[in-house]
């Protein structure tokens, strides 16, 4: 990119500044799709489970598309745990962040909070209470997220199931990208 801003203070940008930045915001928005793929390829690797992280999210993928879910649900299922690769402090956060702009306030909210109720098949071995997820049981979601994990998430790490392969959710990535997105500013 040649052309730059004339600020070095957003106090003092003119309009034909911002116009310049949201142009450029733009072009990065249009390769939104390809970076999560890279990011899915980035997941092909190296894990303590008996599959990839990869593998992991591809089985969570197949499973719901042959359960019948929407294309966005399927995505979502898909890069629920994209976070792995840019935040895996906060994974579920992350990966939610990412999708909020494309997704239904429902399947953002699951993806949000699948880790939560992800503890329910662990904490109990740390002294923790697995029932913490039960916080949000008045939530018109909690049920869904419950399914989600139940399943889709939580069996997807089997090394015998036979996923889909990445180029088959491709298409279904780039026309959830492709959607113009919400505003949360």
């Amino acid at each position: 990119m040649s052309d730059k801003v004339s600020f070095t203070a957003m106090e003092h940008a003119s309009r034909a500044d911002y116009d310049l930045v949201f142009e450029h915001d733009t072009e990065n928005m249009r390769a939104q799709a390809a970076r999560v793929i890279e990011w899915l390829k980035m997941m092909d690797g190296n894990s303590p489970y008996q599959v990839s992280r990869l593998e992991h999210c591809l089985q969570t993928a197949t499973r719901a598309q042959r359960d019948g879910a929407d294309d966005e649900t399927i995505v979502c299922a898909l890069l629920h745990d994209i976070g792995d690769v840019i935040a895996p402090a906060n994974h579920s956060q992350a990966a939610a962040a990412l999708l909020r702009p494309y997704v239904s306030d429902k399947n953002y909210w699951i993806v949000l909070n699948h880790g939560l109720f992800q503890g329910y098949y662990w904490m109990h071995h740390y002294e923790q209470d697995r029932n913490a997820r039960d916080s949000l049981k008045n939530h018109p979601y909690y049920q869904a997220c419950v399914d989600f994990c139940a399943d889709w998430d939580q069996p997807s790490f089997d090394p015998d199931y036979e996923s889909l392969p990445l180029t088959h959710f491709i298409p279904l990535i780039e026309t959830l990208f492709a959607r113009t997105p919400k505003s949360f500013v």
